[in-house]
């Protein structure tokens, strides 16, 4: 059964307002009905340990706080090398312009080709650019190194080279560079099972 977007809206809301139904009628405004003794009924004993158990879960908190900082530091040092832009295609020019800029610190003239789709890659997306050139050997191996050196996570997934000319030892790359993008900025699937 597929449901339009403003019932899964609509279904979403009904279940808030029973939600918070359910938290005022047996929580916030507990039954007036109920004899006074249940509320008494509970013994020291239990009250004792309800209150130890409730300074045990404070006592924790900071402990958990900080381990969540901890967390958010590791996963921000992670997705540093993650390119930074607001579509799919903004990223692929990143790349663009970053194997552009490799290019021109070693003398080369790096050209675009195609941009192949992003794919999804777990939590994260790839996003592919390709890259002509033509160089010297040693060129290529610093281009090569220089882009292992970028803070962006960006590397070459498949080279095609061609010695153009052997006794000067040039030769035409052609490379597809992938660069690890948000998944948010892939674009949404549309169609039959889609929600």
């Amino acid at each position: 059964m597929n449901l339009s977007k403003r019932d899964r809206t609509a279904l979403t809301i009904l279940g808030g307002a029973l939600g918070v139904f359910l938290l005022v009628q047996y929580v916030v405004l507990p039954d007036n009905n109920a004899p006074a003794s249940a509320a008494v009924s509970m013994s020291t004993d239990q009250l004792r340990q309800r209150v130890a158990r409730l300074r045990q879960i404070a006592a924790s908190l900071p402990v958990r706080e900080a381990l969540l900082k901890q967390t958010d530091a590791d996963l921000a040092d992670r997705e540093r090398g993650i390119v930074q832009a607001g579509t799919a295609a903004e990223a692929q020019s990143e790349v663009l312009q970053t194997a552009q800029r490799i290019g021109k610190s070693n003398e080369i003239d790096v050209h675009s080709g195609e941009f192949p789709a992003p794919r999804a890659f777990g939590d994260y997306a790839i996003v592919y650019t390709t890259v002509s050139f033509d160089c010297h050997i040693e060129q290529l191996l610093n281009f090569l190194a220089d882009l292992t050196r970028e803070p962006q996570l960006i590397v070459p997934s498949d080279e095609r080279i061609t010695a153009t000319n052997p006794k000067d030892k040039t030769m035409t790359v052609r490379m597809t560079l992938a660069g690890v993008a948000a998944k948010k900025l892939l674009p949404e699937k549309k169609g039959i099972g889609a929600f």
